[in-house]
């Protein structure tokens, strides 16, 4: 896929390289020898040339930041994609997935702001990683044990561990059926489904930017409905 030539844009993909080095070793040491650098290296190459072509500086995001989010994205689809893997790993990537995915819908969200004060730019960052959270816990809570994605590995948590487990589930799905009908479809289906978030913004008609914004959203409203039960 060719780019635009110009010295801006041959200044992202610089820069973007970097990136790319920076993710493959940090994606490579989180996940273990069992996945192959090289594979995440070309695969965070083809995701920087998607970020050089889709970016648009008039919106006021960093290209290192858009960079980022979409090279990380592209490497975590390919492991995904390689079918077969360890337990352990197959919940890191669905977690560092959820958690990619809601901070593109953070950015997202940013991006149509106009600049804020420096303290504004600090509470946009604290809802960020907030968010980023939010969302890799949803990731880790709603893995079931008898996927059939994962190679079986025993994992048998304690009792009252399973019970506090199952209890907290039980609320993220009745808040998760209060959502208007697009927010519900994407954390349902997502979450509880084991659906690419692509594929499930795909099924129901939105663009992965949009859909990436009402994943965060509703993440927010999940977690004040958790944090504010009703009495």
């Amino acid at each position: 896929m060719g780019l635009e030539k110009s010295p801006e844009n041959a200044e992202r993909l610089r820069e973007g390289l970097e990136v790319v080095e920076h993710l493959t070793r940090q994606l490579h040491r989180q996940l273990g020898r069992g996945i192959d650098a090289d594979d995440l290296r070309s695969a965070g190459r083809e995701g920087l040339t998607l970020a050089v072509r889709d970016f648009d500086p008039s919106r006021g995001v960093p290209f290192r930041r858009w960079a980022n989010l979409r090279v990380r994205g592209a490497m975590l689809d390919a492991v995904r994609s390689q079918g077969g893997l360890p337990r352990r790993v197959y919940r890191q990537v669905r977690a560092l997935e959820a958690a990619t995915v809601a901070q593109e819908g953070r950015l997202e969200d940013d991006a149509a702001r106009p600049p804020g004060s420096p303290a504004e730019a600090d509470a946009q960052i604290t809802d960020q990683l907030q968010t980023a959270a939010m969302a890799m816990a949803m990731s880790f809570l709603s893995m079931r044990g008898t996927d059939d994605a994962i190679r079986a590995a025993d994992d048998r948590p304690d009792p009252e561990e399973a019970v506090a487990r199952e209890e907290l589930l039980g609320r993220i799905r009745e808040a998760i059926a209060t959502l208007p009908d697009a927010e519900r479809t994407l954390l349902q289906r997502h979450y509880f489904e084991d659906v690419t978030f692509d594929q499930v913004a795909k099924d129901i008609g939105l663009s992965k930017s949009w859909a990436s914004r009402l994943h965060t959203r509703a993440l927010e409203t999940v977690a004040r409905t958790l944090g504010n039960p009703k009495r």
